[in-house]
């Protein structure tokens, strides 16, 4: 079983090089960073959980250049998006962007990518919230076409280009692995056409085994070996503890990646020393 950490990299929380520094002396297979270009100041849409939304929402980095320091900083750790809003960014630039990460990190980047819940958020890159998954599609499949193919095109009703030039391309072939979020009735439909895994938020409701088997079965009966698709799980900062992590470690899963919330070294590097000793 391989372990990971996810926080917000924020304007006030420990320096991502120096998170992605303590996460690899621990032991850790990686670091995982979430984003948010912004956060509309007037918005209806309600928070993952509900409540309140926390500051570190629009205090987050960029979150690739956020991954290039912590990537930079270390040698062996894995660095992830999770999740990267593909439905807020422009494909050539994205592909570009994870090419460029892949290879200066020796191809240790993995993407996971998700529809996002903020309709007003992506409203503000052009996005409308009902056709997210249509687009999110499209641009996933063309980002593939570029890191894959020397002279790549591609013709959709959301994206369209003819053909070009982009390097570099990934390291690790085809490329990077995609995860993708979410628990929806689409959700493994989705992973079998375009994705490499799934990235489920484990909370004490989901039947984790269960939804595995109905994954791995429904690849199986799609045509595509279902030992090609993995599953990492995300374990909220306010829901790790021992229990928590027992749900899964025994499920067919490639990783857990544990939540801490961000903070300065003062707070953060005890909490990683905690969670390091709850999972040796």
């Amino acid at each position: 079983m391989n372990y990971g950490i996810m926080m917000f990299p924020t304007d006030s929380a420990i320096h991502p090089a120096e998170l992605a520094k303590e996460v690899e002396a621990r032991g850790f297979e990686s670091l995982w960073f979430p984003e948010h270009t912004h956060i509309p100041v007037s918005r209806q849409s309600a928070p993952p959980g509900g409540g309140e939304l926390a500051e570190q929402y629009w205090h987050t980095y960029d979150l690739f250049v956020a991954l290039t320091a912590a990537a930079t900083a270390t040698s062996k750790l894995k660095i992830a998006t999770g999740i990267c809003l593909i439905i807020e960014r422009d494909p050539i630039i994205t592909a570009k962007e994870i090419a460029t990460l892949d290879m200066l990190s020796s191809g240790r980047l993995t993407i996971g990518i998700g529809g996002g819940w903020n309709a007003e958020e992506m409203a503000n890159h052009g996005t409308e919230f009902k056709k997210r998954w249509k687009i999110m599609r499209e641009r996933i499949l063309a980002m593939k076409e570029i890191w894959t193919k020397d002279e790549p095109e591609y013709h959709g009703e959301f994206v369209d280009f003819d053909k070009i030039w982009s390097y570099p391309k990934p390291v690790q072939k085809p490329h990077p692995p995609i995860l993708l979020g979410g628990d929806g009735p689409r959700t493994f439909d989705r992973i079998i056409e375009y994705c490499d895994g799934w990235l489920p938020i484990v909370l004490p409701s989901l039947d984790l085994d269960g939804k595995i088997k109905e994954l791995k079965d429904k690849a199986q009966n799609s045509g595509r070996d279902s030992k090609e698709i993995t599953v990492s799980c995300i374990i909220p900062a306010p829901l790790v503890n021992e229990e928590m992590i027992g749900k899964v470690k025994d499920s067919d899963v490639e990783r857990v990646v544990l939540g801490v919330a961000p903070g300065k070294e003062d707070t953060v590097i005890p909490a990683l020393d905690k969670l390091a000793k709850l999972v040796s």
